[in-house]
């Protein structure tokens, strides 16, 4: 398996190490829970190092942006970060990526860290049959990522830069120093709480995360895995790469309509536009067991005991106290509060849909 940066920190914390899509990644140090209502009251710091940093500059750099993405980049400003997909040619996701625009002709794209591979190979493929003027260079071995979520991350961060944290914007960032080391701050997150990601030199991480570690220990700070980072993220209503999307689901199945801008070309629009005109027959919901048990990944979906659909993403809520999930039904069920069941071994536990997100963070 590969590693990261901070592999020995995990190690030294007793973290629970697992593979996660060929990376050696904690899932948890102490357990979820705590450290899922850390992140929810304090802090929780997260090891992102495994996602994917890939550059692209030149003259054509937006050109080539505009074909392979969903998203309308024209209007994005410098120190703006905009949400994408990136589409195959039949209008499925190959991935859901972060686009930060450095300057005028630069920009820097976070993948995924499963699909990286394909989105590096697919991005530069495009780029060659098309003769863009730019130019593309992964970077991901070189770069680190942390991600500081939770209600108290600013002002730890704070305590360590001299950018002005109150006055960045939610998806934005600045480039300053974090502890003394040049770095990127970009301000969004997976977790549904306010919070920052860190970028910085792959060598220089561990000396951030210490320095974070202990900026943040009177404040409550807690390292928190992957098991957190997965419950924190379906409260928030957001879909997990490989799970919730893959190739065969478009962004129009999901709740992705809104990074999809059908006024400009893209690769994959015209099998979008054909299976949108014809109707997709389903649709990525979110559901809420009111029967007992937890509605887990492939677990079927009935409705008046007729199979409608299948669980993606499934777990116990810690904040909410309820069993919650996403899955994909049929869209003649899919309206919110509509009664369905699913099927958990020999039982079928009733549930019912939600509108998303299952939680939403209280402005402070």
């Amino acid at each position: 398996m590969k590693k990261t940066p901070l592999y020995e920190k995990h190690v030294a914390l007793n973290a629970k190490i697992i593979d996660f899509g060929g990376w050696a990644m904690p899932v948890q140090y102490s357990n979820v829970i705590d450290e899922h209502k850390a992140t929810r009251n304090a802090a929780g710091l997260f090891d992102i190092c495994h996602m994917g940093e890939i550059e692209v500059k030149g003259p054509q750099a937006l050109d080539l942006l505009q074909l392979v993405l969903t998203r309308n980049l024209a209007d994005q400003k410098i120190g703006q970060v905009k949400l994408s997909a990136l589409l195959n040619e039949e209008g499925g996701i190959i991935d859901d990526l972060t686009v930060y625009k450095l300057d005028n002709n630069s920009y820097m794209l976070v993948t995924n860290a499963t699909p990286k591979e394909r989105d590096w190979q697919w991005i530069k493929a495009v780029s060659q049959d098309n003769g863009f003027n730019c130019s593309l260079k992964d970077i991901s071995g070189t770069m680190g990522k942390l991600d500081l979520q939770g209600p108290l991350s600013e002002e730890i961060l704070q305590k360590l830069t001299d950018a002005n944290l109150q006055t960045l914007r939610f998806y934005h960032f600045c480039e300053s120093q974090v502890a003394g080391i040049p770095a990127i701050i970009s301000r969004s997150g997976y977790t549904g709480e306010d919070g920052f990601e860190i970028y910085a030199a792959a060598n220089d991480m561990s000396n951030i995360w210490d320095k974070l570690m202990i900026t943040g220990a009177s404040l409550g700070i807690k390292p928190a895995g992957l098991g957190a980072r997965d419950t924190l993220r379906l409260e928030g209503g957001m879909m997990l790469n490989g799970q919730d999307i893959t190739e065969t689901v478009s962004p129009l199945e999901v709740p992705y309509s809104w990074i999809v801008d059908i006024n400009k070309e893209f690769i994959g629009k015209t099998a979008l536009m054909t299976k949108k005109n014809s109707g997709f027959g389903h649709k990525l919901v979110g559901i809420e067991m009111t029967g007992r048990g937890i509605a887990r990944h492939g677990y079927k979906v009935f409705h008046k005991k007729r199979e409608i659909g299948i669980v993606t993403s499934g777990t116990f809520s810690p904040t909410l106290n309820k069993a919650i999930g996403l899955a994909f039904v049929d869209e003649a069920c899919s309206a919110p509060d509509t009664i369905i069941a699913v099927a958990i071994r020999d039982t079928m536990a009733e549930a019912k849909i939600v509108k998303l997100p299952f939680y939403k963070r209280e402005k402070r």
